[in-house]
C-alpha cells in the first residue's frame, strides 16, 4: 500500500459489499474553472498594466522612444512573463481545489493534478481568446471604415486638387464651358483611382487625355500640362511605395508578435500544467 495516496479511512470509500466505491469522474470542474478564472484575471491586470508600459516607452517624436523592432522584443517579453505568473497561479489554484480521492495510485494523482493544471491554462485561454476576438472585431470595424474613407478620399482628393491648382497669376479657366468643373474633377478622380488599384501605373493615353483635362481647367500649355500630370503620377507612386513599406512593417511587427504569442502559450501550458502538480502535493501533504 505504499504506492497508494489514501486522504480518506478506507472504510469510508466501501460500499456496502466491502469493495471500493468508483468516483464519479476524475475532472474537479469547479477547481478547473476557479484556476482558469484566476489564470485570466490576472493575465488580464498585467497586460492592462503592460500597455501602459508600452505607451510610455514609445513617441510619436521621430528618434524617441522604442522603434517597431525595440517595442516587439519587450512586448514578447511581457507576454511571457505574463504567461508564466498567470499560468501559475492559475494551474496552482486548480491542483490545489481539485478534489481529493480514496485509494488512487500516487503516479495517477500526479498525473490528475497536472491534467487539473493544463485544463486550467485552456479555459483560461479560451477566455482570453474570447475577450481579445471581441474588441478586436469592433476595432477592426471602425478602423476599416477609417481606412478605407481615407485611403479613397483624401489622397485622390489632393492629387487632383494638385492637377488643377491655378498657374501663379493666373485666374480661373475653363477652356470646355460645355464641361462643369465637377465633372473635370470627377474624371481626373477616376483615372487617378485607376492608377492606385495599378500601383501607380497610369498609361500614356490617360495621362494625355489628364493633360487635356488639365489645360481645360487652369489654361496651360500643353507642355507644362503633361509635366504637371507627370508630377502628380510620380508623386502618387511615391505615396503608394510608402504605403507598402508601412503595411510591410505591420506585417513583419504582427508576425513576429504571433510567434512570441504562441511560444509563450506554450510555456504557460507546460507551467500551469507543472503549478497544478506542486498545488495537489502541497494539498495532499497538509
Amino acid at each position: 500500500m505504499s504506492d497508494i495516496l489514501l486522504t480518506q479511512p478506507l472504510d469510508a470509500a466501501l460500499d456496502a459489499g466491502g469493495e471500493l466505491a468508483a468516483s464519479p469522474s476524475a475532472v474537479s470542474w469547479g477547481a478547473v474553472f476557479a484556476g482558469g478564472v484566476s489564470a485570466a484575471a490576472i493575465a488580464a491586470i498585467l497586460g492592462i498594466f503592460g500597455a501602459g508600459l508600452g505607451l510610455a516607452s514609445v513617441s510619436p517624436w521621430h528618434g524617441e522612444g522604442l522603434g517597431i523592432a525595440g517595442f516587439t522584443v519587450m512586448a514578447a517579453i511581457w507576454l511571457i512573463i505574463v504567461q508564466w505568473v498567470a499560468s501559475f497561479v492559475g494551474g496552482y489554484m486548480a491542483g490545489r481545489l481539485r478534489t481529493k480521492y480514496v485509494a488512487v495510485h500516487t503516479d495517477e494523482v500526479f498525473f490528475r493534478d497536472t491534467a487539473h493544471g493544463f485544463l486550467a491554462w485552456a479555459l483560461s485561454v479560451l477566455f482570453m481568446v474570447a475577450a481579445l476576438g471581441a474588441v478586436g472585431q469592433s476595432g477592426a470595424t471602425a478602423g476599416a471604415g477609417a481606412a478605407a474613407a481615407a485611403a479613397t478620399a483624401a489622397p485622390i482628393g489632393y492629387y487632383t486638387d494638385l492637377l488643377y491648382r491655378e498657374p501663379p497669376g493666373g485666374g480661373p479657366v475653363n477652356g470646355n464651358p460645355g464641361v462643369t468643373n465637377q465633372e473635370l474633377y470627377a474624371q481626373a478622380s477616376i483615372i487617378l483611382t485607376q492608377g492606385v488599384a495599378q500601383n501607380g501605373n497610369v498609361s500614356a493615353d490617360d495621362q494625355a487625355y489628364l493633360a487635356q483635362l488639365v489645360t481645360e481647367k487652369t489654361g496651360l500649355n500643353t507642355a507644362d500640362a503633361q509635366a504637371r500630370v507627370s508630377d502628380v503620377i510620380a508623386l502618387e507612386q511615391a505615396d503608394i511605395v510608402k504605403a507598402k513599406k508601412v503595411a510591410d512593417a505591420a506585417r513583419k511587427a504582427t508576425s513576429g508578435a504571433l510567434i512570441y504569442g504562441f511560444v509563450a502559450l506554450l510555456i504557460g501550458g507546460f507551467i500551469a500544467s507543472v503549478a497544478g502538480a506542486v498545488g495537489g502535493r502541497l494539498r495532499d501533504n497538509y
